[in-house]
């Protein structure tokens, strides 16, 4: 039977899903697209600007000034606060009102009007704790795994923008074996079985879908984790010839921009240090880093292509263990969301 979108937004939980879970760390977008000049972006069912104080610290503000909803993207960067263009009225990066220079002293000076975000810059990218209480006065800090905090290991940010909602992109992920379908010309992917029995296994932040008896021969598995903000990683076995570091590890992480469209945030790790990290990193954008994009590419023309529905009229099988694993566990976590929300 054919899906029926209406019925779909109808539902509260796919809603709640579809702009992203509350209380939760997301990234936005890479380090380089925030300056000084206010910057306009669509992120978790919010329009949110962000700028850069006179110290170099990240702001964000919903992009909506509280006096007429004009864009304060369209303003003037003072700092720690904007000045809207359309009636100069200065909003702070904490949502305080702190001049109204048309009517000075009246009840929108002082109120805490606007909804801010907390931010973190971290590994070439912008985070945002997308909050479900606009005033929370502090967030609980950003946690990312050891690929990403340790010096024991170099990093390199891919970010890309696929036509998907992005819950099509944490499906992609969660299924090992497509790698050895659509990436079987792949360099680092092209052994490996063309069949293969899966299994989950629980770890103490979330789980793994891995296939049985195949270890550091193709995209063999794909790790879920939650530690206060959703991340993906899985490891490409790679020769001698990619360098020092064995296995090569990506984090995912991916961010609703609309209905149709998703931040993808790809990690690129190897654990090196010294002469070796110069080597990798050499390595990586002399050689590597074109071949990886050729294979992302694949992924994202896959995606793109199916449907919107095409989630709504599948027939799954035991290579999808993952898949329903995962979707069930964030429709929990969105059921519990709506759940303190009532409360609340």
């Amino acid at each position: 039977m054919k899906h029926d979108p209406i019925a779909l937004q109808a539902d509260p939980i796919d809603a709640a899903l579809a702009t992203g879970l509350k209380d939760l760390w997301f990234p936005i977008c890479p380090s380089g697209f925030v300056q000084s000049t206010p910057l306009s972006l669509r992120r978790l069912g919010y329009k949110i600007v962000l700028w850069r104080g006179a110290d170099g610290q990240v702001h964000a503000l919903e992009d909506h000034c509280p006096h007429r909803g004009a864009p304060l993207s369209l303003g003037v960067n003072l700092g720690d606060r904007l000045a809207c263009a359309y009636h100069g009225v200065q909003v702070r990066c904490d949502g305080t009102v702190t001049r109204v220079p048309g009517s000075p002293g009246c009840k929108l000076e002082g109120s805490r009007a606007a909804r801010m975000f907390h931010t973190a810059e971290r590994n070439g990218a912008v985070f945002v704790f997308n909050a479900t209480d606009p005033s929370l006065a502090s967030p609980p800090a950003l946690e990312l795994p050891e690929q990403l905090s340790s010096p024991e290991w170099s990093s390199f940010l891919c970010y890309t923008e696929w036509g998907c909602d992005y819950r099509y992109v944490i499906d992609n992920v969660m299924d090992p074996m497509h790698g050895a379908y659509l990436h079987k010309q792949s360099h680092s992917m092209s052994e490996g079985d063309m069949t293969a029995e899966f299994q989950i296994r629980e770890l103490p932040k979330g789980f793994s879908f891995e296939k049985k008896g195949q270890r550091d021969v193709n995209f063999d598995w794909t790790e879920w984790m939650d530690t206060g903000i959703h991340l993906m990683r899985l490891e490409i076995p790679y020769p001698k010839t990619g360098g020092p570091g064995g296995s090569f590890s990506i984090i995912g992480s991916y961010t609703p921009i609309g209905p149709r469209t998703a931040g993808v945030f790809h990690w690129r790790c190897r654990k090196v240090s010294g002469w070796q990290r110069d080597t990798w990193r050499f390595l990586y954008k002399n050689r590597l880093e074109q071949r990886h994009w050729q294979v992302l590419e694949q992924d994202r023309v896959a995606v793109e292509h199916m449907e919107p529905d095409a989630n709504q009229r599948e027939h799954l099988y035991a290579h999808d263990m993952g898949i329903v694993r995962l979707r069930r566990h964030l429709r929990k976590l969105a059921q519990q969301q709506l759940e303190r929300q009532a409360s609340a």
